[in-house]
Formats: structure tokens, C-alpha cells, sequence
């Protein structure tokens, strides 16, 4: 069980050696570029290859017109601010302050693996390949779950690009994703289901909120559920799902701004913990 710990990259550490930190940069780098790569060019190109259907992101999004189609604005605002806020994860492992270094190496494992996952979403996404896609979705969403019980402690500048922001976007892919693969334009059954399923991302975001006063799960999840709410509501103004979708962003972003106004300005002492940890640097999001 030792070797296995000492060889496996997901196991936890308290520290890592050089070499490993080394072998870090370089694959976080090349995973996280080869996912905004693929990202940005399917963004703007449709694939040549291939005898499936083929199409750009957003193509597939505004041509199958289901209960949970988004926004390709907000979505686009989503994906440039997440890569962004990514990369400055990245230059955290090249920090001079070892304790930062280690915090950004306790996580490259899931993050490298993110990144090849998301690459693996898109490329099957574009191609209509949407079965593969939700699997590929469902095995990230584990992934990502894995990283944020197992590092929920970890600061923000590392949190929120890596663990809350990819999950968030993970979970409401797989609906997305999903009502492609069921995507029928008379199946009102599918309609139904998604007035019901939608209320899921309003509840998976109060359990974070309420459990780890996690703030940025709030903000995440309610900039997903306004690019729902605007791609329904243009699609449909007489329509419950547009109206769903603004409740539920409604309701996560006034239950994470009371959560995060207080954290931000120190006066945060009734929404913690009744024994919070002594170290608060291990506690980023309960006294930040």
C-alpha cells in the first residue's frame, strides 16, 4: 500500500519533490493549453474530419433547441473568465513560496485530468457523439467531485479555477449534453423533465453554500443558470423553464452574495463554523 501511495498521482501529500513539481508544470501547461486550444477552435470552426454530423459548439447548442440550451454569450463570458482564472492556478506552481507551490501540486492530478477530459467532451461533442460525450462528462464529474471533498480547504486562487468552477459547468453539462442525446422537438415529456431536473442545480448549489459556505459555486452556478434562462426566454417567452432558470439564478446569487460580502469584508464571524480551523490559511473560504 506504501508503494502504491508513493506512485499513485492522486494520493495525498504534504509535500513534493522537485522533480514531481517539475513533471507538474510541464503537464498542467500542456493539458490546460490543449483544452483552450480545442475549446477556442471549435468555438470559431466546425471539425473536418469524420462522416458524422458536424458542427461548432454553439451551433450544436442553438440548433438543438432543448430545456437546458444556453446563452452562447454568458457561456462564452463563463469559459474566458474559468481559463483565465486557470491560468493564473498555473503560475502558482512556479511561485517562489513553497507552501503555495505545494497547494497548486496537491491538485495538478485532477486539473491535468480535467483538462484531458474536457478536450475529450469537446472533440466528441462537435462530432454528435453525445452518448461518449455524457460518459466522458459523467466520469469528469467524478473526477471533479473526488477533488473537492478531498481538497475543499484549499485557497481560492486554487479553488475556484480548479475545483468549483470546472464542477459547476461539469454538472450542468451533463443535463445539457444529455437533453441532446433525448432531443426529439415534439417530446414534451423531455420539457417536463427539464422543469423538474432544472431545480437540481438550485438545490446542488444550496448544499454548497450551506455545507462549506462555498460562494463560488454560488457565482457559478448562477452565471449558468442566467445563460439557461436568456437562451429559453428567447426561444420561448411563454414558457416555464426561462422563468425556472431566473428563480434559481436569482436565489443562488442573493444566497452567495450573503455569503461572500461578509467573508470579503471580515465580518464573516456568523456564518462560520462553530470551532473553525486553527489554520486559516487551510479555511480560504470560511475567513477570506
Amino acid at each position: 500500500m506504501a508503494n502504491w501511495n508513493a506512485w499513485n498521482p492522486f494520493s495525498h501529500r504534504e509535500s513534493h519533490s522537485s522533480g514531481s513539481i517539475l513533471t507538474y508544470k510541464l503537464l498542467t501547461l500542456i493539458s490546460w493549453l490543449l483544452s483552450v486550444v480545442v475549446s477556442v477552435y471549435y468555438v470559431v470552426n466546425e471539425p473536418k474530419d469524420g462522416h458524422t454530423i458536424r458542427r461548432r459548439i454553439w451551433d450544436q447548442n442553438n440548433l438543438y433547441r432543448t430545456a437546458f440550451t444556453m446563452n452562447p454569450i454568458l457561456g462564452d463570458v463563463y469559459w474566458v473568465v474559468l481559463f483565465i482564472m486557470q491560468f493564473g492556478y498555473i503560475t502558482h506552481l512556479f511561485s517562489r513560496v513553497p507552501e503555495t507551490v505545494n497547494w497548486a501540486a496537491s491538485v495538478g492530478s485532477h486539473f491535468i485530468l480535467n483538462n484531458l477530459f474536457h478536450f475529450a467532451f469537446v472533440m466528441l461533442f462537435v462530432r454528435s457523439h453525445f452518448i461518449w460525450a455524457e460518459i466522458i462528462l459523467v466520469l469528469n464529474f467524478f473526477n471533479l467531485s473526488v477533488l473537492y471533498f478531498r481538497h475543499n480547504t484549499s485557497p481560492r486562487f486554487i479553488h475556484a479555477p480548479v475545483a468549483s468552477g470546472p464542477l459547476a459547468w461539469t454538472f450542468v453539462a451533463i443535463y445539457w449534453n444529455g437533453a441532446f442525446m433525448v432531443y426529439h422537438p415534439h417530446n414534451l415529456v423531455a420539457r417536463i423533465f427539464g422543469n423538474i431536473f432544472i431545480w437540481s442545480i438550485l438545490a446542488y448549489g444550496m448544499f454548497f453554500i450551506v455545507t462549506f459556505k462555498d460562494y463560488t459555486m454560488g457565482f457559478w452556478l448562477s452565471i449558468l443558470a442566467a445563460a439557461i434562462g436568456v437562451a429559453q426566454f428567447e426561444r420561448q417567452v411563454i414558457a416555464l423553464q426561462w422563468i425556472f432558470a431566473f428563480i434559481i439564478m436569482a436565489l443562488l446569487f442573493i444566497s452567495t452574495v450573503t455569503i461572500a460580502v461578509p467573508a470579503w469584508t471580515g465580518r464573516d464571524h456568523f456564518w462560520r463554523r462553530s470551532a473553525p480551523p486553527a489554520d486559516a490559511e487551510r479555511a480560504p473560504l470560511l475567513n477570506e
